[in-house]
């Protein structure tokens, strides 16, 4: 009987003590490694649906995030499992009807918790990664997997409002981004990443920048160039049919007595989320307690300025 051959390629404790390392290319080797017992987990308490491929892809970017916390690498493979597991129970509690994650409650962002995803990718060395797999998708699938993952719209319907699309959409959306995401980080582990976190705070800074250049009555010419001419609002602040300016609605907004304070950051190259608090003194008119701009950009201006209340305006 001739002897087993033994297993080539690192060992998945190599490869654990290497990604704990902040080394993307072992994380990938491990995901991919493990990706089919993961789906079989997933087949096994959600059946054959399309939660399966959501369940997946959800516990392999927790793994992103929490590859550190994996106190046995040899047996980083139940850990997986049991990471996946998670995520389909929470799935199974989930009422789908009520707003929220959807069954990733953990993930959503609140500026009092350690748990933030954006802040946890900011403390791990593998967060350009992440970004650089997000800036390959097509921008109609980067926006819904920003909102869902990484800012305060998280539900499909929530999603659905800020996107004007149907939720089927949605889910169809986030299906194809997760795939694709998988795809990319098995497929760029081992290059090298731009800074996510620049981005970010380079978006942080034109926003404090904005909302002081407006209450102040004059924007600096950086901030001027931010917002060109044909720049455009659209959705429920704009004029169906007519081309209407940004800076003068918001101008009016803070004339009629309603402040906003920036809470929240989520940039991309194309993409820029800026998730605002509302306060209202005085004011004329009474918005809802927070507020999003989602801006489509090119060459860094501002295109398109979308602006998202969570709840219909009264």
């Amino acid at each position: 009987m001739a002897a087993l051959e033994p297993p080539t390629g690192p060992t998945d404790e190599e490869l654990t003590r290497r990604a704990q390392a902040g080394e993307a290319g072992a994380l990938g080797l491990l995901l991919a490694r493990h990706q089919a017992p993961m789906r079989a987990v997933a087949l096994s308490l959600l059946g054959s649906c399309p939660d399966v491929e959501d369940a997946v892809q959800e516990a392999a970017l927790t793994a992103l995030r929490r590859i550190g916390d994996v106190g046995d690498p040899a047996a980083v493979g139940a850990w997986l499992r049991a990471v996946v597991r998670n995520a389909c129970r929470m799935r199974l509690r989930a009422t789908r009807e009520s707003p929220g994650l959807d069954g990733l409650d953990h993930l959503h962002p609140r500026d009092d918790e350690a748990s933030h995803p954006e802040r946890l990718i900011e403390q791990h060395a593998m967060r350009d990664w992440i970004w650089d797999a997000v800036e390959e998708l097509p921008q109609q699938l980067r926006l819904v997997l920003m909102l869902r993952h990484f800012s305060g719209i998280t539900s499909y319907q929530e999603i659905a409002a800020a996107c004007e699309v149907p939720v089927g959409t949605v889910r169809s959306r986030l299906n194809q981004a997760r795939t694709k995401m998988a795809r990319v980080l098995m497929a760029t582990a081992t290059q090298t990443h731009d800074d996510a976190s620049t981005l970010a705070e380079e978006s942080r800074h034109e926003a404090v920048a904005t909302l002081q250049a407006w209450e102040s009555g004059g924007l600096p010419r950086e901030i001027d160039e931010l917002w060109p001419t044909d720049s455009e609002l659209v959705g429920r602040l704009g004029r169906p049919g007519e081309h209407i300016h940004p800076v003068p609605v918001m101008r009016q907004t803070l004339e009629d007595g309603v402040r906003q304070h920036l809470r929240h950051v989520v940039a991309s190259r194309e993409i820029h989320i800026w998730e605002m608090d509302v306060t209202h003194p005085g004011a004329v008119h009474i918005c809802p307690p927070s507020l999003t701009w989602l801006m489509f950009r090119r060459n860094g201006r501002v295109q398109r300025l979308r602006v998202v209340f969570p709840e219909p305006l009264r």
